[in-house]
């Protein structure tokens, strides 16, 4: 099949690592397809280039906004248009419902092409309080209504993400909503073989330093544990605009010496940063599906984590799912884990074998050529 795939930024070259998840899924897609990748906004010089079995076009779209981002909508489409001419694509595929699903799902309407559009961030939430969501905004709540609308699929990476997805969708097209989440590399991301350690228990924590990752949920936890003697330590591996005020708080809640804040890890080198943890906790107000917490369950991590994106789906046997914005409630599980070795141990290996059983890369891009296929068998629907 050739499949178009349109994405608001890719990896400029081998050693770039800008949205590991979609290198993973083209590297794996493009051992059996023909997969053409349309990038909008980065890298941003544009460019045309070979990487991962794929052709890639950079439009260079950068930071432009209002006619500037028009004119980038004009020139994907127009290459679109000139590559489906050149040789048909079978399926256009966007990753998340903004800009990028509208033009996937217009420009299939053009041609004739049937079109997937994979929910992918924000773009079904508006959290006023933290300034986090394209509901907040009317031009991309517009762009995400024309992207679910006009599209044939639209794909969410977790059952969480259903459930926001089915009112956009509706009763009618219920068929045309599907679960398909992006994968782990399991033999990058791998357990350590001895992962007995003395010592203060250590917590990993993988994000942005961002509100819609509600760190400090996760630090008024740490501070409650602590002060129930818990003997533990949290490394938080991330960067963002909120580090200045979460090293604050951590020196108010009196916790400094027990938090870490490392900085951006290579992606490379993580699986030993969650190998070092005895639990990862995600803290999120909202996650659409966290390909954090499989990387962490792929490297035999137990996982503790509010119930958003996958983690009720790890739950009970790989994972602890609890209450969004509840450190006490986060606290005692953190604590029930790090308790007990006897539930780590069988925790963790759970987590192993569920993303062997359900989320390696090859399991997840398999669905989407399903999906491929059953569109290339079938009419577009009607607007």
């Amino acid at each position: 099949m050739r499949i178009g795939l349109i994405v608001p930024g890719f990896s400029a070259n081998a050693t770039d690592w800008c949205i590991p998840a979609l290198r993973n899924f083209v590297r794996c897609l493009a051992t059996s397809d023909e997969v053409h990748v349309l990038t909008l906004r980065y890298p941003r010089p544009a460019s045309h280039y070979e990487l991962f079995g794929a052709h890639v076009t950079a439009m260079g779209g950068g930071d432009r906004r209002g006619f500037g981002s028009v004119d980038l909508w004009r020139r994907a489409l127009s290459v679109v248009v000139t590559e489906h001419r050149r040789r048909p694509f079978d399926v256009l595929h966007a990753f998340w419902a903004t800009e990028s699903g509208m033009l996937a799902a217009f420009a299939g309407r053009i041609l004739g092409v049937p079109t997937v559009v994979s929910i992918a961030g924000g773009e079904l939430v508006g959290f006023r309080d933290l300034g986090y969501g394209d509901q907040l905004v009317r031009r991309e709540r517009l762009k995400v209504g024309l992207a679910l609308r006009l599209a044939d699929v639209v794909t969410a990476g977790s059952t969480y993400l259903l459930g926001l997805a089915r009112p956009w969708i509706g009763s009618h097209r219920s068929n045309q909503l599907q679960r398909a989440p992006l994968g782990v590399d399991i033999q990058l991301f791998r357990p350590r073989p001895d992962r007995s350690r003395p010592g203060a228990r250590s917590v990993i924590h993988v994000a942005s330093l961002v509100p819609v990752k509600d760190q400090q949920c996760l630090l008024h936890a740490i501070a409650q544990l602590r002060s129930q003697n818990h003997d533990v330590r949290l490394e938080i591996a991330g960067s963002g605009p909120l580090e200045p005020g979460l090293r604050m708080l951590a020196r108010d809640l009196g916790i400094t010496p027990a938090v870490g804040f490392r900085g951006e890890v290579r992606h490379d080198i993580l699986p030993s940063f969650y190998q070092s943890g005895d639990a990862f906790v995600l803290s999120s107000r909202h996650e659409a599906q966290s390909l954090a917490a499989l990387e962490a369950a792929a490297c035999g991590t137990p996982v503790v984590g509010t119930a958003v994106g996958i983690v009720p789906e790890l739950a009970p046997e790989a994972a602890l799912s609890v209450p969004v914005g509840d450190p006490g409630v986060l606290a005692r599980a953190i604590g029930e884990i790090l308790s007990d070795s006897a539930c780590r141990r069988s925790m963790a290996e759970a987590a192993r074998a569920r993303v062997e059983c359900s989320f390696s890369v090859e399991q997840c891009v398999a669905r989407f050529r399903a999906i491929y296929r059953q569109l290339d068998h079938r009419p577009c629907s009607d607007p």
